[in-house]
């Protein structure tokens, strides 16, 4: 593919530089200081895998804003759909007078989600809007009340996707009070565990069996593979164990997609890397390639079991961003960007595999596809080293890499470049990123 930007990185300023500085002058005198940012360094255009500064410096992204912009920034088809779309019509609302668009998109979510049975979808605006339709949805299919989540998640940051995020800081704190009948449970965390998924699945079940009871669960939200609780992967046999239980007991089983949906792990939704068929999916970020977009899908009884009225929103499908969304769908299938996504896993695994045995700081690497974590200890142990995540990523973000951070205790690296990004990006990449490493 050709990118309107060159693939490379280039600093021609000390970075953030002028222009990004005097930005941030103005941020803090007219932004809330709530909406933290990980670089002060301002954007003005991107392509493919690079971001350009309003400096004219070009930087490795190996965040896509939160693994939003998977297909590459500024993709020139999802850009066209869009302003073709914005020509014609920007909003009716589709519970007032639909459109095709919105019809188009829940038709792709139903053929690309798992399962072989009938699917429903309701298109909503973000993540945490997707995760509290998919609660609503459940409570009344189930008539029951009680929510589970699982340590170490990230759900959303409205109120009940709070209640529903596992570490207190900085999402929560001061927030209260949460919604009730929110239960966080013991997950499978095999670094830290030493559990197989059997094992770890009985001590989730036997959490709930002790401190809830099955028969009070209306669902089991679960990210197959946790984002910003540092990249976790449950052990394999896990997610099989508890979705029996949850048919045992009628509860609904929701994978949590938002992040790792949508072709980023080599397969269009991650929980098929545990061979598991989830009840409901709920998808955002990926899906419209930066344009506000999110769906909860899941079997037609379930998701039809809400009365007419009883979900939607002003803005949830709008027009352009559903144009975005088609184009995305077309651009992943047309240019097989599910094994680009393994490409890079591969390239990663052969790139940093062994930084364990390299750095004494780091006690793991994982991933899958394009969402790598890089857990950092203390040399010698498995104490998280949250010092050392912040040194890498001042170290990188100063020299035109931005990664990310993660995990409960602010000790993983994370990374979810791309799918388009180059073995070269990778590499280059790494190598600034190991410039600290080798000083830790």
């Amino acid at each position: 593919m050709d990118f309107s930007v060159p693939q490379e990185r280039k600093l021609v300023t000390a970075i953030p530089g002028p222009k990004s500085l005097a930005l941030q002058e103005r941020r803090l005198a007219s932004v809330s200081r709530g909406a933290g940012t990980l670089a002060n360094i301002y954007m003005d255009h991107g392509a493919g895998a690079i971001l350009v500064d309003v400096d004219g410096n070009r930087l490795i992204d190996l965040g896509c804003g939160i693994g939003v912009t998977t297909i590459g920034h500024a993709h020139p088809d999802v850009a066209a759909a869009a302003a073709a779309q914005a020509a014609k019509l920007t909003h009716t609302l589709f519970t007032v007078t639909p459109y095709e668009n919105y019809v188009r998109v829940a038709e792709k979510l139903a053929e690309v989600t798992p399962g072989d049975f009938e699917k429903h979808s309701i298109l909503v605006n973000s993540g945490a809007e997707a995760v509290e339709n998919a609660v609503k949805i459940a409570r009344r299919f189930t008539g029951r009340r009680v929510i589970l989540s699982l340590d170490h998640a990230f759900h959303g940051r409205t109120n009940l996707t709070m209640a529903m995020t596992y570490r207190p800081w900085p999402e929560r704190a001061g927030m209260g009070p949460f919604p009730g009948d929110v239960f966080s449970v013991p997950t499978s965390y095999p670094y830290r565990d030493g559990l197989s998924g059997e094992e770890a699945a009985a001590r989730t079940i036997d959490y709930i069996e002790t401190h809830i009871g099955g028969s009070e669960v209306a669902a089991f939200f679960a990210e197959p593979i946790q984002g910003d609780g540092g990249i976790v992967i449950p052990a394999p046999g896990y997610f099989a164990a508890i979705r029996k239980y949850c048919d045992d007991n009628g509860i609904v089983f929701v994978a949590d997609e938002i992040q790792a949906g949508m072709g980023r792990t080599g397969t269009w939704y991650s929980i098929e890397h545990h061979g598991v068929v989830p009840d409901l999916v709920t998808t955002a970020k990926g899906i419209a390639g930066g344009f506000p977009l999110a769906a909860v899908t899941g079997r037609a009884d379930i998701m039809d079991a809400v009365q007419p009225g009883g979900i939607g929103g002003t803005f949830g499908g709008n027009p352009v961003s559903t144009a975005a969304a088609l184009a995305v769908f077309e651009v992943i299938e047309r240019d097989g960007l599910l094994a680009e996504a393994q490409r890079v896993e591969r390239a990663l695994v052969a790139r940093i595999g062994d930084w364990p045995s390299r750095f004494g700081v780091v006690g793991e690497v994982r991933g899958k596809g394009a969402m790598f974590g890089v857990e950092l200890v203390k040399p010698g142990t498995t104490q998280p080293d949250p010092a050392a995540l912040t040194a890498i990523i001042r170290h990188a973000t100063a020299n035109g890499v931005i990664p990310l951070d993660a995990g409960s205790w602010d000790s993983v690296l994370r990374f979810l470049p791309s799918v388009v990004i180059s073995e070269a990006l990778i590499d280059d990449a790494m190598g600034v990123i190991e410039e600290t490493l080798a000083t830790l």
